[in-house]
């Protein structure tokens, strides 16, 4: 739950700064003071920040990029089933920022990633890491596939530990530091 808030409060002041607003920067130390609302709520917060800047995401990149994130964070578990793999397609389709792209660009990356790390979980994820380093030449693209990620990790409900960890190696595969998004 600390984690979810922290990202919560992150987001809130990111919002803020976008809209010109003069949000403060959530590090270790300075917290918001907000620490009631759901997951559900980050995961708007994050989305309507992704929607601010959806004009800057219409690269290939990035696209590539997001779509590999969104099949690591499926497979952080070590397997995907056909509910979960049904669900993901869902909820990238429905992104707004991911429908800059045609869906079927979107689901052929995904389910490639998806095939990639449940036949070798250790090599697939090697080779999805290459395509989320991608966008770390644009520092905007780099955080929008961190905040993808996080974005459909908590769509769920639940944070997993594994899902923490593989947006944590993304981070580093695009130049950022995780305690940026509290990971």
């Amino acid at each position: 739950m600390a984690l979810f808030d922290r990202l919560k409060d992150q987001a809130k002041s990111l919002q803020q700064q976008a809209q010109g607003g003069r949000g403060t920067t959530v590090g270790h130390g300075s917290r918001t003071g907000s620490h009631g609302g759901s997951r559900a709520q980050l995961v708007g917060l994050l989305k309507n920040q992704l929607g601010s800047i959806k004009t800057e995401l219409k690269s290939g990149a990035y696209r590539d990029a997001s779509m590999a994130m969104c099949a690591l964070v499926a497979a952080a578990d070590g397997h995907v089933d056909a509910s979960e793999m049904q669900q993901m397609e869902s909820m990238i389709l429905s992104n707004e920022v991911l429908q800059n792209f045609p869906p079927e660009q979107l689901r052929q990356r995904f389910h490639k990633h998806v095939e990639q790390l449940t036949r070798n979980f250790p090599q697939g994820k090697a080779e999805v890491m290459q395509d989320i380093a991608k966008a770390a030449k644009k520092p905007t693209e780099a955080r929008a596939v961190i905040q993808t990620g996080i974005v459909i990790a908590g769509a769920d409900g639940h944070f997993s530990q594994a899902e923490q960890m593989v947006l944590q190696e993304a981070c580093v595969a695009l130049g950022l530091s995780p305690a940026e998004f509290q990971l």
